[in-house]
């Protein structure tokens, strides 16, 4: 008899699962989902993924459960509730097919299920709803969403009204009520994320499901290296992690310790220079046409490229701002989980910003957007960066915003502002300013006219607009008194749809860099491998500046080839490029180690063995997210005038006086 009371419960988990498996077969099936397991797994992934699905229906459902168990027989059988209880039945149904929707466009940013992301986005919810209002056409999918809910709302209608006009005893609601509470508490408990088939691609995902993952991602925005990878014991990781790190002539401050924390030395005075660091928006090596691109996408930068020092081996160390915000800053590999930049207990740290600083720059970050998104305005203005934003800028000062920022031009005014105001405040004491750009971000829009690509029709045309205005700005900085003694850094902080879940897409991974400075640096080009996290210590190594360091990244001038390595890691995937090959560590303490795309033009490996290669990358990730928890702390005293002693340098950067 209370099987039919609790109709409207049984009909709306099998809604849910059934919307749940129709969603993952058309992920498999879309023409972007290519699967490097076995087609064999695939399957797996679906029984997988029918048990996830059959534990979040059971959460689901417990509110619709407690509720049909208390109901009173006398109001369950009353009309006009039937139909206000056929109304929120629809409603839920509207939810699940508008969570499906949600879950197909998060997959065609990501390739993945939610996870963390999905989460920090409903901190963001302006600028992210705003974002997929203005690339999607939302009135439309939601107004046709409600079609198919509204319809299983009709059908179910009088089947519900008349289950629930059955009487049934109390005690017997209530016995039914205990499986419906046991199975949703029991899940906490045993059942976790953890427990999907460890494949090597979408296999994975797709063995999930969206609403489980956003919840288990919620209660664990963080990944612990210790818990989730290989490890080794810490005195050999400390060992290892120093030999690379220190090179072979370190100089450890209070090594007792344990941490990274060295002198690293140039006998030559301060190039008395200004710098302003560009870091572009998801300005993948592949938009270049000094990389092989035959659209002319990046007149300008193409231009400037043989007038600069040029790198064509560098790599982001993930795919998302914030991760080449940290790497830009403190010079460290992509521990697992969030970026430090949006992680607790981010104050205070090492940063270029405090090198800087404590040599007497104006030190800044400059945003076209609002910096409180992704923490960058915490983040900073709390590592001795002074922090300049969206709103420093008067609506007369701007030509156009999107719900990311203005655009990039009227952002390069701003800082072109900052940059006269710093030297007139400060006589002679330089700046070093960092400029984070946002027009090259769905959905691609910016000033009309400017290019000949019309606004908002895809990223080739944030690409180019963004090229645009950066050389309209170096154009308007040859008429200020500090350009001939400023350098300028042009890089990424990320390269575009760099997607991937566990498998890393190296090649999206890849990104320019450029170091001009007509009166100071010669032009050149470096075509060895190179991490992001080294833009920094290449910077001051070009600067001849002296200086503690807790950094992880070198001046890759100073260290041989055998040296050269990259760091390239998504939100669980732990990527180590050396000798020729890629390992990765991924959750289950995993490792696996595979060859280099030839179409990245690296040099093959050298001979170092697989046993060295994982304890390279083991003790560098494990000693990084060790040392986060309690020694990038900052000695602002060790770096004002360290000694002067010579570093051992394998090659001399091509530079003048």
């Amino acid at each position: 008899m209370f099987s039919r009371r609790f109709l409207p419960l049984y009909a709306y988990a099998a809604l849910l699962i059934c919307l749940s498996t129709v969603l993952r077969a058309i992920l498999a099936l879309r023409p972007d989902t290519h699967f490097a397991a076995p087609l064999s797994e695939i399957p797996i992934a679906f029984a997988t993924g029918l048990a996830f699905d059959v534990v979040t229906a059971s959460y689901f459902c417990l509110p619709l459960a407690l509720y049909l168990a208390v109901l009173p027989q006398r109001v369950a059988r009353w009309r006009w509730h039937a139909i206000a209880f056929a109304a929120a039945f629809t409603a839920f149904a509207y939810l699940l097919f508008v969570l499906a929707a949600a879950e197909w466009v998060f997959w065609d940013e990501f390739a993945s299920r939610f996870n963390f992301i999905a989460v920090d986005y409903l901190v963001y919810t302006n600028e992210v709803l705003g974002n997929i209002w203005q690339s999607y056409p939302v009135a439309t999918w939601l107004a046709l969403l409600a079609l198919p809910a509204l319809a299983v709302g009709w059908a179910l209608a009088r089947p519900m009204a008349a289950a629930l006009a059955v009487p049934v005893p109390l005690s017997r609601r209530l016995a039914a009520l205990v499986p419906w509470i046991v199975v949703p508490v029991a899940t906490v408990f045993f059942v976790s994320a953890d427990m999907k088939p460890a494949a090597s691609d979408v296999v994975g995902e797709l063995s999930g499901n969206g609403a489980y993952e956003f919840f288990a991602a919620f209660r664990n925005n963080e990944l612990s290296y210790p818990r989730f990878y290989a490890t080794l014991p810490d005195e050999r990781v400390l060992q290892v992690a120093r030999e690379l790190v220190g090179g072979d002539d370190p100089h450890w401050i209070e090594p007792a310790k344990g941490g990274m924390h060295r002198v690293v030395f140039d006998p030559r005075p301060d190039l008395p220079l200004n710098v302003v660091l560009i870091s572009v928006e998801s300005l993948g090596a592949e938009f270049l046409g000094t990389f092989g691109n035959p659209e002319g996408l990046t007149p300008n930068l193409d231009a400037l490229a043989p007038q600069s020092l040029f790198f064509s081996q560098v790599y982001a160390t993930g795919n998302r701002t914030v991760r080449g915000m940290e790497a830009l800053a403190l010079s460290l590999p992509p521990t697992p989980g969030q970026s430090i930049v949006k992680r607790p207990r981010n104050e205070r740290l090492f940063t270029l910003g405090s090198v800087f600083e404590d040599r007497g720059f104006d030190s800044a970050f400059l945003y076209g957007g609002y910096g409180y998104f992704d923490n960058l305005n915490y983040f900073f203005s709390n590592n001795d960066y002074r922090v300049v934003d969206r709103t420093a800028l008067g609506n007369e000062d701007i030509h156009y915003e999107n719900i990311w920022g203005v655009a990039d031009e009227d952002l390069f005014t701003l800082a072109l502002r900052e940059m006269d105001k710093s030297k007139k405040a400060g006589g002679k004491h330089r700046f070093f300013m960092h400029v984070m750009t946002t027009s090259n971000h769905r959905p691609y829009t910016y000033p009309a006219g400017r290019i000949d690509i019309p606004s908002g029709t895809g990223r080739s045309g944030a690409v180019k607009y963004t090229d645009f205005a950066i050389g309209d700005f170096l154009r308007r900085a040859k008429d200020h008194a500090w350009f001939d003694d400023t350098v300028f850094v042009i890089t990424a902080d990320h390269g575009a749809s760099a997607r991937g879940t566990q498998q890393i897409p190296l090649a999206k991974y890849r990104i320019p860099l450029l170091f001009y400075s007509p009166r100071h640096i010669k032009p050149g080009r470096f075509d060895r491998l190179m991490s992001q996290i080294d833009i920094g210590p290449t910077l001051l190594g070009l600067l001849n500046m002296g200086y503690s360091s807790k950094f992880y990244g070198h001046d890759v001038f100073t260290v041989p080839p055998e040296a050269d390595r990259a760091f390239v890691g998504n939100y669980q995937t732990l990527g180590y490029m050396k000798d020729g090959r890629l390992v990765t560590l991924m959750p289950g303490r995993k490792v696996a180690i595979g060859g280099l795309p030839a179409e990245l033009g690296l040099p093959g490996p050298r001979g170092m063995t697989e046993k060295r290669l994982g304890e390279e990358a083991i003790s560098l990730y494990q000693s990084a997210s060790v040392l986060y928890n309690g020694g990038l702390q900052g000695d602002e005293e060790m770096n004002r005038a360290p000694p002067a002693r010579p570093i051992r340098a394998s090659y001399e950067p091509p530079k003048t006086p």
